[in-house]
This record gives structure tokens, C-alpha cells and sequence, in this order.
């Protein structure tokens, strides 16, 4: 250290090291300037004379502006983690080496990453020290890459297979089963997208052979009433034909088929995903590893002294953490509110400022609705995620993987309602209280779920686009503002610049592209009934969200800590999860939003072909007529305000009611009641073929049980032949 203690000259600890040629674990970088007065040069060495005694060498280097210290680790502390994790009676004992093997970079840098973390002598972490400026940032050097830059991280390998290996090697387990987990579910998309979109094409070809859109069409006698509070003319029902031949495109009966489909593709994707799951793990040597075991082990080469924390379980917090998740839920929902409120304000606005024809108001404020709502969820996922690890700190998880998995289910569990309380809210409880034209709800709107497409779309291309634009720019940026002339003739110097100019990482990385596929997958299966394109828009956004986060995680953005696990943890029940909610929703879909059990009900119940089928009449004929009912003007609290009301005597909507008082008809709650018990028998049909379906595929190949059956067999054994050995001598 210099005399004035602030500046280091360029030095190397423990030189003699046969590992000092290799590169560095681990960079720390601080500031420059202001050191001599702020203390940070001491606080800095103290803090790396600590890492020294811990097993740590590390080198000063330093440009016109930053400080950047290199870190690796001796051997002696690999040496160690080896005999914590080795068990006496396991592989281990029958396959050592003759000599020491080399430890993989991934586990070095974890192990390094695990021993920064953590508290040091002055009871102090490296965040601590982050925090309060006696170091800028830490990262870890990307060395070796070149083979994902060329077989992972390019466009034109959009459809190549994954190297889920040397993903593995380079960024650890936990990355590659993301990458791994994504893959299959890509793949298993084809034979929903391809399901999905044959549904769509059955109702495209008979786009113009539909009898209700040949009777809407054809309905240039009907008046339908004013809709809303703000519409002034009456509208002419053959005037919505095109919407009507557009709907069916959607809601047709291959429907309800394409719903059982999706639950028992859901079910069999899990299935097989554990299948191949344990497959990779096997091959990987992980099928044994025990998490709490190789906590416990970093714990003890960081302090030696370090004492097990036991399970704890407090009533009180868990009460409190209940509670604050219900308000927040309950914030939500006023969230979904919100946006009602949103609707009826646009539309009025659009009327008054004639911005708009009217009969462009409702797509106006459908769109300007769905970029709302979009907006709300970005803001909400903020809030979110701060509000869920406040919730798990004060839970006091025992470890970090036990922290990591209770904020996984906090923070789902608040972004769901946040992505999908507006949907559910306007979809199945605002559309059943429209009222009648004489007496409307006064937040009444007319909405099918066509915002489920906009909001999908949406979601996926901006933040595809923000995904790859946003670390592209700031690392275009970086760069800019990095001037030429700090750019040093040392090699070494130079690689740890250009590490450090990358986008920074941090804990959330990985946690947000495995959020981000979840909300997607809800997406996908919770709303297939209504929109069954779903798939196919995932399908292609899987195969652009692959090669982003390749180019994202390799070229553009510092390397990410390796982590070791052997499956993809609490996201495996939060798939379970939405697995049976998609069930109970895509059920209220078809029984509460589509026309699909009134016409079926009119068809043989109400229609000609109640008493039989005819060849020469549709069944459904007078379908449309049915499904209108009747309201007289004379009965409008303000008959004026309608544009033409002294020509027209009688108007309809879309309703079950009697004419002559407008209460509820006996059609309605006939339908009610067949509606509810096509729910009952929709959801447990489904259910039962995703348990079938479950059962039928075992979670682990029989392959992989017979190879851990041979391993346990094979051990004992040879602790038998080591016995007999020695008790014959």
C-alpha cells in the first residue's frame, strides 16, 4: 500500500502460486476518486487481508477512473468442500482418483460468490460494503464462451437443439435446467399450437355457412337498443354481422373439445417434463445431491464456528403475512375496478370529444383499455415484488433456497391477480349485471375477452423487444460513455474492462425469465377456450425468447453466478398450479361467456329439432330472434336522448327477459341451471383425465429407477467385498 494510503500499485498476492496465471473467481470494483478522503482504501484491504486468511489470493489493477481487485481461490478450499460432501458410504468412497480433480469453474465461482455473501470479522457483508460505497460492484469473468457465442447464442440457431451441457459447465445447473425446462416446453407447444389453430381454421371455413351469422346478417328489420349510457342512435342488428362471422372464429364447437385437450396436455407436459427432468439429472451425477447438506457445507468453510439453524414456525407471522396477502389480493381486484372505471370515462370522453365515430368508440376504448391495463401491470409488478420480499424477510426463511421459495410463491401469487383479476372480473361477474336498457348498470360494458389478445400480444412483443433493446442499448451506452483512452495495453487489464462495461446482474435474473414463461403459460392454458391461437402466439414467442435470453446472458450482460440444483424448485407447483386453475376457468369460459350451451339448449330444447332431427331446417333457425329479448321505448326514463325514438316503438338486446315487466324469464334460469352443471361435469371430466393422465405417465423413467437401483446395489456390494477383506486378515 502506498504511503498515503490511497492508491494500490500494481501487485499480485502469493505469486508463487502454480494457479496465478489463471484467471480470476471473482472482481470486486471501487471508485478512484475520493478514496484518501472517504477511508475506502482501508476499509478495502481489511476487507481482502480477511478473504487472504479465508484461502484467497488477489491482485490490485487499476485505470484513470476505477480499481478493479481479481480473486481466486486456493485449492485447500475446494479440498475441503470435497470432504464435507463426500459420504462415507456413497460412490464416492469406490471412485476417487489417484489424484485431485480439477474443480469446474461453475462450482468455484459458487463457492466464491457463497463466502463474499456472507458476514465478515467486522460484521459487515459485501452488500454492505456495496451499499456504502467501499466497493462499486462485484461480477464474475466471462472466460470460455466461445462455443455458446456459435451454437446457442445466434439467431440462425433458432431451431437447433440446446446445449444443455455446456450451458451446465458454464452457468451451472440451476440456468440449464431453465433453458432445459423451456426447451421441452417450446417443443410441447407444436401439438397445442397445431391443435389450436385447426380449431380456429374449422371456424374460418365456415366462416359464411354459420346460421346465426346468416341470420344476423340478414336481420335489417331488428333494432337493437342503445348501449350504454352514452349512445344515442339505434343500431341495426344486420350492422354487426362481421363481428358476428369474427366470433365464431373463436367460439364455435370445436371449443370444448380444445379445452379438455389443453388440460390433458397441461397435465402430460408436467409428466413427461419430470421424466426428462430426471433423465438430465441422472446424467448430470445429481440424483442424490442433497441442497440442505451442501448449504450446511458453504456455511462451514465460510465460518467454522457456524452453528445450525433449525426449522422454526411462528403462527403470529404466518397470521400477518396471510393478512397483508389478502389486502394486497384485495388491491388488486380494486385494480380491476379501476379499469371499469377506465372504460366507461373513455368512452364518454370519446363520445363528447367525436375523436371517434360512434361506432368506433368500443374498439377505441377496448384498445386504450388493454394499453391501461398494461401499463397497471408493469407498475404492479414493481409494488409486487417489493411487497413479497418484505413479506419474506419478515417470514425469516432458514436459508437462502428456503427464502428464494417462499418469495417465489409470494410474489406468483400477487402477480397473478395483478395479470389476470381484470380479465376474470370483466369476463364472468360485470358481464351478468348489464341490466336492461330501461334500467342499466351504470359500469356495464360490453367486452368477450377480446383484450385477452391484446394483452397477450402485447405482453409478449414489448417485452421481447424490451428484453433484447433494453441490454442491448445500455451496453451500446456503457461503451459510449467509456472513454478510449482508459483502455489499457494490459490483456489482462483490458478482459476485466470489458467485463465490467457489460449489463449488470443481479439475484432477480434468472427469477424474472422463469416469472415471465409462468405468466405466459397462464396465458396459454387459462384462456385457451376464448382464445385458442394462444399456443400458437407462445410457440413463436418461445422460439424468439430462447435465442434473446442466449444473446442476453452471453454477450450482453455480465456472467451469472452458477447455482446447483436438480430441478426447477417451487415452479414445478406453481405449473401444477395453474394447471388446475386453466381447468376451472376454460370451464367458465364455455359456461358463462361463450354461446355455446345456449345454443346448444335452443338446438334441443327450444328449437325446430326439438322433437327431431330435420334435414331440410337448421336447428339452430330462430336462434337469434331467441336470444333477444324485447324492450318498448315508451318504457325509457329519458326516450328523447335516443336519436330517431319517435319512429321506433320497440328495440332489442341481448337478454332472457319478459317482456312485459323485464324481469328474468324461465329461459334464463333454465339456462342458469344447465350452465352450472355443465361446469360440475366439465371440471370433473377434466380432472379426472388429468389425474388419469398423471397416473398413466410415471414421473421417473424406469430407466433411471434400474440405473439407481444398479449404483445402490453395486455399492453394497463392494462394502461387502471390503469387509471380507479385511476380516479374512
Amino acid at each position: 500500500m502506498g504511503t498515503e494510503g490511497d492508491s494500490f500499485p500494481l501487485m499480485e498476492v502469493n505469486t508463487s502460486d502454480p494457479e496465478a496465471s489463471e484467471p480470476w473467481d471473482y472482481v470486486l470494483v471501487a471508485e478512484r476518486r475520493g478514496r484518501r478522503a472517504t477511508g475506502q482504501a482501508h476499509r478495502q484491504l481489511q476487507f481482502l487481508e480477511e478473504l487472504k486468511r479465508k484461502g484467497f489470493r488477489y491482485k490490485i489493477m487499476e485505470d484513470r477512473e476505477k480499481v478493479f481487485f481479481g480473486i481466486r481461490a486456493e485449492s485447500r478450499i475446494f479440498d475441503l468442500y470435497r470432504t464435507l460432501l463426500m459420504e462415507p458410504e456413497g460412490p464416492g468412497t469406490r471412485t476417487q482418483p489417484a489424484g485431485p480433480a480439477p474443480i469446474p469453474a461453475s462450482t468455484r465461482i459458487r463457492i466464491v460468490n457463497f463466502v463474499l455473501n456472507n458476514t465478515t470479522a467486522a460484521g459487515d457483508t459485501l452488500d454492505d460494503l456495496v451499499k456504502s460505497g467501499v466497493f462499486e460492484t462485484r461480477f464474475v469473468l466471462h472466460k470460455g464462451q466461445d462455443d455458446l457465442r456459435k451454437e446457442w447464442a445466434q439467431w440462425r440457431r433458432v431451431l437447433r437443439p440446446q446445449p444443455i451441457d455446456n450451458i451446465r459447465d458454464y452457468f451451472g445447473e440451476k440456468v440449464a435446467l431453465y433453458f432445459a425446462w423451456l426447451g421441452w416446453y417450446t417443443y410441447m407447444l407444436v401439438p397445442a399450437a397445431a391443435v389450436g389453430l385447426l380449431v380456429f381454421l374449422s371456424g374460418f371455413a365456415l366462416f359464411n355457412a354459420s346460421q346465426i351469422s346468416k341470420e344476423i346478417c340478414e336481420a335489417h328489420d331488428i333494432l337493437l337498443c342503445p348501449r350504454g349510457d352514452h349512445s344515442r342512435r339505434y343500431q341495426q342488428l344486420s350492422d354487426t354481422c362481421t363481428f358476428a362471422k369474427l366470433t365464431h372464429l373463436f367460439d364455435n364447437e370445436g371449443t370444448v373439445v380444445f379445452a379438455i385437450f389443453m388440460a390433458l396436455w397441461a397435465t402430460v407436459f408436467l409428466e413427461i417434463w419430470k421424466r426428462q427432468r430426471a433423465r438430465v439429472v441422472l446424467h448430470w451425477d445429481l440424483y442424490g445431491w442433497d441442497e440442505d447438506q451442501e448449504e450446511m457445507a458453504l456455511q462451514l468453510i465460510n465460518r467454522r464456528d457456524y452453528q445450525l439453524r433449525l426449522h422454526q414456525h411462528s403462527y403470529l407471522r404466518s397470521s400477518v403475512i396471510l393478512i397483508l396477502s389478502v389486502l394486497m389480493i384485495c388491491l388488486m381486484i380494486g385494480m380491476a375496478h379501476l379499469l371499469v372505471v377506465y372504460r366507461v370515462l373513455a368512452a364518454a370522453l370519446f363520445n363528447s370529444a367525436l375523436l371517434f365515430q360512434e361506432e368506433q368508440v368500443t374498439t377505441a376504448v377496448v384498445v386504450t383499455g388493454a394499453l391501461f391495463h398494461y401499463v397497471v401491470i408493469l407498475i404492479m409488478t414493481k409494488v409486487n415484488k417489493c411487497v413479497a420480499l418484505k413479506l419474506c424477510d419478515f417470514e425469516k426463511p432458514r436459508t437462502f433456497s428456503e427464502r428464494e421459495s417462499k418469495f417465489t410463491t409470494k410474489f406468483f401469487t400477487l402477480q397473478f391477480f395483478a395479470h389476470f383479476s381484470s380479465l376474470i372480473y370483466i369476463a364472468f361477474i360485470l358481464g351478468r349485471i348489464n341490466g336492461h336498457p330501461g334500467k342499466s348498470v351504470r359500469l356495464a360494458g360490453l367486452w368477450k375477452l377480446e383484450e385477452m389478445a391484446i394483452i397477450m400480444g402485447l405482453k409478449q412483443t414489448l417485452s421481447n423487444c424490451a428484453e433484447y433493446l433494453g441490454p442491448w442499448l445500455a451496453h451500446k451506452c456503457r461503451l459510449m460513455r467509456f472513454k478510449l483512452g482508459r483502455a489499457s495495453g494490459d490483456p489482462e487489464l483490458r478482459d476485466v474492462q470489458h467485463n465490467y462495461l457489460l449489463n449488470p446482474v443481479n439475484t432477480f435474473s434468472l427469477f424474472d425469465e422463469f416469472m415471465e414463461m409462468m405468466i405466459q403459460y397462464g396465458f396459454t392454458t387459462i384462456f385457451v377456450a376464448a382464445f385458442p391461437l394462444a399456443p400458437l402466439l407462445a410457440l413463436i414467442s418461445n422460439l424468439v425468447e430462447i435465442r434473446l435470453d442466449a444473446i442476453k446472458m452471453v454477450r450482453l450482460q455480465r456472467r451469472l453466478v452458477p447455482r446447483k440444483a436438480k430441478d426447477i424448485g417451487t415452479w414445478l407447483q406453481v405449473l401444477e398450479t395453474i394447471g388446475v386453475l386453466a381447468v376451472i376457468a376454460n370451464g367458465m369460459v364455455i359456461a358463462f361467456t361463450s354461446e355455446f350451451i345456449p345454443r346448444v339448449v335452443y338446438k334441443y330444447h327450444y328449437g325446430p329439432c326439438r322433437l327431431g332431427a330435420q334435414p331440410a331446417v337448421d336447428c339452430l333457425t330462430g336462434y337469434v330472434n331467441h336470444s333477444l329479448s324485447v324492450f318498448y321505448t315508451k318504457d325509457f326514463q329519458d326516450p328523447v336522448q335516443a336519436e330517431g325514438s319517435e319512429n321506433v316503438t320497440e328495440c332489442r338486446y341481448r337478454d332472457y327477459r319478459d317482456a312485459r315487466d323485464y324481469s328474468l324469464s324461465e329461459q334464463f334460469w333454465v339456462l342458469l341451471a344447465i350452465r352450472l352443471l355443465f361446469l360440475i361435469l366439465f371440471e370433473h371430466v377434466a380432472l379426472c383425465i388429468k389425474l388419469i393422465a398423471a397416473w398413466f405417465v410415471p414421473d421417473v423413467p424406469q430407466s433411471v429407477k434400474n440405473k439407481v437401483l444398479e449404483e445402490k446395489y453395486r455399492a453394497l456390494r463392494d462394502k461387502m467385498c471390503s469387509s471380507s477383506k479385511s476380516t479374512d486378515v
